[in-house]
């Protein structure tokens, strides 16, 4: 569990291949304080840490993971939001982020606004019952307030802070970005779906 308040960057250093497993080896501030077998966000993307070098560590991603995010798309010397697990002892600053991306989603508009930036994404149609005006979602595990919410697309507002500090710099129109929809939202919408089928 994650709660989608980013704690650093990585960059992708080397991507590998086998089979239809992608293997990823990244450089980050975090790598000191990491152990094997430690769950870690990336991007929004739960991914488990394999092994560790002083400055690198290794993840690899399945072809179910592959499919489903923009992990496919992945560059080496690309920038990733990371973000470790949540610890139980501390204020919850974001929201509930499981790590489990829903969807992706293609940003279809940029506007920087003296002082914040505008994003708008759009996401498939599908989806459209997990998301509401106001609410929580996580963009490439970045734990943002959602508004001019529609059937398939909303808009977010960046604070410099998050600017500055995550990869949502280098989102520009047409990129992909992981989405988590709110895990609440999902469970009421399965116990709804759930009562009207009685």
């Amino acid at each position: 569990m994650f709660t989608g308040i980013i704690e650093a960057t990585g960059v992708i250093s080397t991507i590998s291949g086998e089979g239809t497993n992608k293997t990823f080896q990244i450089i980050s501030s975090l790598t000191p304080e990491l152990k094997v077998d430690q769950s870690l966000s990336h991007d929004g993307v739960c991914l488990t840490v394999e092994s560790l070098t002083e400055h690198t560590y290794q993840v690899t991603a399945i072809a179910e993971t592959l499919s489903k995010t923009s992990l496919s798309q992945w560059r080496p010397g690309g920038r990733i939001n990371l973000e470790r697990c949540l610890m139980l002892n501390g204020r919850l600053d974001g929201h509930m982020v499981q790590g489990h991306v829903d969807t992706t989603a293609v940003c279809v508009n940029r506007q920087n606004q003296d002082g914040s930036w505008l994003f708008r994404f759009e996401f498939p149609g599908s989806f459209r019952n997990l998301i509401i005006e106001k609410g929580s979602i996580a963009v490439n595990g970045i734990s943002l307030t959602c508004f001019d919410v529609t059937n398939n697309a909303f808009s977010v507002a960046i604070i410099p802070y998050t600017y500055d500090f995550t990869n949502i710099r280098d989102i520009f129109t047409d990129s992909l970005v992981n989405i988590e929809f709110d895990l609440i939202g999902k469970y009421v919408e399965r116990q709804y779906n759930t009562a009207l089928k009685r």
